[in-house]
């Protein structure tokens, strides 16, 4: 379990473009890392949508986001496109970086068990140490949150 203070654990994966992404490429840049269940669903593409509307206020910060889920490099290019999302989407099909983050989890639903995506957001300071957890994160009013976790 990751806590406030921990350093983030590094990693390497590509975004809908085929761009390796390292988490070390962004010392000295604040990042919003976005762990999310699947593309083209409901909930998830309302959150790509309000963190894709809200980029420029982020970037302003020299903030960088990151999106994750276990989808492939190819579902990632057709949410992107469907939805004109203008930020790397993370490919974690062997599901690395969810089990690194500890975001791979039990759900329940309609009293059946299965492993999914816990909805989560990591703000990283410029020096990769965990500066807020989001868990559990309820889609619609979040990113607001972190945009208000970012101005502290």
């Amino acid at each position: 379990m990751l806590n406030v203070g921990d350093i983030a654990p590094d990693f390497t994966a590509e975004d809908q473009d085929g761009n390796t992404h390292r988490l070390k490429q962004y010392r000295g840049q604040t990042v919003v890392l976005y762990f999310y269940p699947k593309d083209l669903t409901s909930g998830c593409t309302t959150q790509a949508c309000d963190f894709r509307d809200n980029l420029n206020r982020l970037a302003a910060g020299n903030v960088v986001l990151l999106g994750v889920s276990p989808d492939t490099v190819k579902s990632h290019r057709k949410f992107a496109d469907k939805e004109s999302l203008n930020f790397p989407l993370l490919a974690d099909p062997q599901k690395e970086l969810v089990n690194r983050y500890g975001v791979w989890v039990e759900k329940s639903m309609y009293g059946r068990k299965y492993m999914g995506v816990e909805r989560t957001t990591f703000i990283l300071d410029k020096r990769g140490r965990i500066k807020h957890i989001f868990p559990k994160v309820k889609v619609q009013g979040h990113v607001q949150e972190v945009l208000n976790a970012l101005a502290d």
